[in-house]
């Protein structure tokens, strides 16, 4: 009640101030102060009165409607308040249940890949330029990250890897990076590669597997997946498939355009491998 007296104080003063001055001006013309109405008969008083007594009724309904009105706003700016705090909540929840089916999905793939050990981090920056494409994530060196970590989704999809970290953050270059270099294979025939960037096309959201053997046998539609050779990747994390082949004028394969399993523009949450065991 203070604050709203605060606020609208002058307003109401105004309203009050004027009541009391027609009141004032009623009281001293029919109290007996004034001849001219003192000799008025009871008659011609009346519609005096009756202007004067509509007048004060009038002022009185226009505060009345006033500090309803006002009433009514500050009513409906808490309950706006209250609307906003239920659906932060629902935000929140919703982010929960999200963030508990990626570790679900997170648990059944590790299950399949005991010697894995993974640390959840937050995306919560992505830079795309016409030379790079990278994430940053909300975890660092104090939670086990090192330069060279795999870094995934909760199926398995190859995100990129850790080009860079500071003690609670790290910059991870995505697996369309023009930089990127990947031992990849096809896993429907078996010909191994490289994954390696381009700038042209980081740009349309793709990459390519090329350094293919000369006998090698790929085909749209196949999946590409981490070869595990260098030690740098586990074996058989899935970068994408091939949409399309490009062969050179004698039938032989030149490389194969890689559309990546991962959207890395719509992650919210990753996960980095800092430890697997080297096959091989």
């Amino acid at each position: 009640m203070k604050k709203y007296l605060t606020k609208k104080g002058i307003r109401i003063g105004a309203i009050i101030a004027a009541a009391a001055l027609v009141v004032a001006l009623i009281t001293s013309l029919f109290g007996g102060r004034s001849p001219l109405f003192r000799n008025m008969s009871g008659s011609a008083r009346k519609p005096v009165q009756k202007a004067a007594q509509s007048l004060a009724d009038w002022l009185g309904d226009i505060y009345g409607y006033m500090f309803e009105f006002d009433s009514i706003q500050e009513e409906n700016e808490a309950l706006k308040s209250q609307l906003a705090e239920a659906e932060e909540k629902v935000r929140r929840t919703e982010d929960l249940e999200k963030e508990n089916q990626r570790l679900n999905e997170l648990l059944g793939f590790i299950q399949s890949h005991s010697d894995y050990k993974t640390q959840s981090a937050r995306v919560i920056a992505q830079s795309s330029s016409n030379w790079s494409s990278t994430l940053t994530i909300s975890q660092g060196k104090k939670n086990g990250i090192e330069v060279g970590d795999p870094v995934i989704t909760e199926t398995g999809y190859l995100v990129g890897q850790v080009t860079e970290v500071g003690s609670s953050w790290a910059t991870v270059s995505t697996v369309i990076d023009a930089a990127a270099s990947i031992g990849a294979v096809a896993s429907e025939s078996g010909s191994t590669g490289m994954i390696r960037g381009d700038y042209n096309l980081m740009q349309k959201g793709l990459t390519q597997i090329t350094y293919l053997p000369n006998d090698s046998q790929i085909f749209e539609g196949d999946t590409v997946v981490t070869s595990g050779v260098g030690g740098q990747f586990p074996y058989g994390l899935v970068i994408g498939t091939v949409a399309s082949v490009q062969s050179q004028a004698g039938g032989q394969v030149e490389l194969g355009i890689v559309k990546p399993a991962c959207n890395t523009g719509r992650l919210v949450q990753v996960f980095v491998i800092t430890k697997f065991n080297v096959v091989g």
